[in-house]
């Protein structure tokens, strides 16, 4: 759908009509539903500062946005998340971070005990993945950040153990998870592409090179065992560099009988040139093959983690007694900064399994009285292609600039930004939006939750 100027104002008059709820003066604020608190789960799209705590505090950030109160600088810096904001429309209590803590490098103050918060009741965490305990930042990845990546799943768990094995019903809960579990997937699909890529390079260096080098051995056959043997035996050593098996494999073609002009560079050296070429494109080919193969498994994981969420809002949110759940989907992730820099098979395969994620999401969820299924995705894709109603001034750069984590917006703030005015930018690093961004979706939020007679 696409919002115009008149369309945002029309919202803003019509929360403010929800916010009359009985009817009774002109003006009165009083919410039509009250709830007793917001309960978010979640990654790091409704992380309140899970990790603000140790080294990433002192470097000026905690959430995954541009941080810190930069309003005096521009009034759309606010810092906050849209959980944040629906909260803070809603009056609510608890939005707060459920638990903080590191598990990373001590050296960089990334090693900060996990300490749980009784009275804070948003559970999402950054990294965090549906059912996996292993997201993006653990500690088990080898980031020296140490994100506890708490699981969606065991994050309902931790509440209801908190809250006495049930919900009261009268709170309003928020979900909204699976990015983390695309952006893990890809990212080792792309890994055991590129080291079969690698591998069948390396093979195919070794073999063309090996051919050419005994071609000009009075018997090439023995040549080219004994060229092979070298290749293999440098290969081997640890400290090995490619300068050094091509010396290794021009040395022993030298040694065979007939084949003493080949130690020459001139001679040997349009060889290695052709060599490299052939592992180039074997290495591109096997790659290439590698990814088609195995990304319908992406899709179908993807199918799977949508299908375990929606599991997870029937039996443990709902079917545990909580009333009002705001189910958000995945945005258009294949628009993103992260996915827009990659090839379109890269792209295509990134659009296919969030829509199978969402499609199973929708699938469990949508027809349930008690959800609030918000399409995040269809608006995230309208504010990309049509961003001038939505006053966003740019939908593919990315607002925060260097930093110590490499441009990550955990810890960007207004002293690390990019170059010009970015307070209107729709992303802050390549997948988290910018504090502006959020307030369009908690907008959003809040509209159909007027829709749906919530407000």
């Amino acid at each position: 759908m696409r919002h115009t100027n008149l369309a945002l104002a029309l919202l803003t008059a019509a929360v403010l009509a929800a916010c009359g709820g009985n009817g009774s003066k002109p003006g009165d604020q009083t919410l039509k539903t009250k709830y007793s608190a917001q309960v978010s789960f979640g990654d790091s799209l409704s992380d309140v500062g899970s990790y603000a705590v140790g080294g990433v505090l002192a470097l000026g950030g905690g959430k995954w946005t541009i941080n810190g109160d930069n309003t005096a600088k521009e009034p759309t810096l606010t810092g906050k998340n849209w959980t944040e904001l629906v909260g803070a429309q809603l009056g609510v209590s608890g939005v707060c971070a459920a638990q903080t803590g590191l598990q990373g490098d001590a050296t960089k103050g990334f090693s900060v005990a996990v300490t749980d918060h009784p009275n804070c009741f948003n559970y999402a965490q950054g990294g965090a993945r549906v059912t996996n305990p292993v997201g993006a930042g653990n500690k088990l990845t080898g980031s020296p950040v140490g994100a506890l990546t708490v699981p969606v799943v065991q994050q309902v768990a931790n509440h209801l153990a908190k809250s006495g094995g049930k919900f009261s019903g009268t709170e309003v809960v928020t979900v909204m998870a699976g990015g983390n579990d695309i952006l893990v997937l890809m990212g080792q699909l792309s890994a055991a592409a590129t080291a079969a890529g690698t591998k069948a390079g390396q093979t195919t260096f070794a073999t063309s090179l090996t051919m050419q080098l005994a071609a000009g051995a009075t018997n090439p056959q023995t040549a080219a065992q004994a060229i092979g043997l070298a290749i293999q035996t440098e290969s081997a050593n640890p400290s090995h560099t490619d300068t050094s098996v091509v010396t290794a494999a021009v040395t022993a073609a030298a040694q065979q009988p007939g084949n003493q002009a080949v130690a020459s560079p001139t001679v040997y050296g349009p060889m290695v040139t052709k060599a490299q070429a052939d592992a180039a494109a074997a290495g591109a080919k096997a790659g290439a093959d590698y990814f088609a193969a195995n990304a319908p498994g992406i899709v179908t994981a993807m199918g799977t983690a949508g299908a375990e969420l929606a599991a997870l809002v029937k039996t443990q949110i709902i079917g545990k007694g909580a009333n009002y759940v705001v189910v958000n989907n995945l945005p258009d992730v294949a628009s993103t900064p992260s996915a827009t820099g990659q090839s379109a098979d890269v792209r295509a395969l990134i659009g296919k399994a969030v829509d199978a994620f969402n499609a199973q999401l929708k699938a469990g969820v949508a027809d349930d009285a008690k959800v609030l299924y918000v399409d995040l995705w269809a608006i995230s894709h309208d504010q990309v292609t049509n961003p001038g109603p939505y006053g966003l001034t740019n939908t593919k750069d990315k607002a925060c600039g260097n930093n110590a984590l490499g441009g990550s917006s955990l810890v960007c703030n207004g002293s690390n930004l990019a170059a010009g005015d970015v307070s209107h930018y729709m992303f802050a690093d390549d997948v988290h939006p910018t504090p502006y961004e959020n307030s369009l979706i908690a907008r959003y939020v809040l509209e159909q939750m007027v829709v749906k007679g919530w407000l």
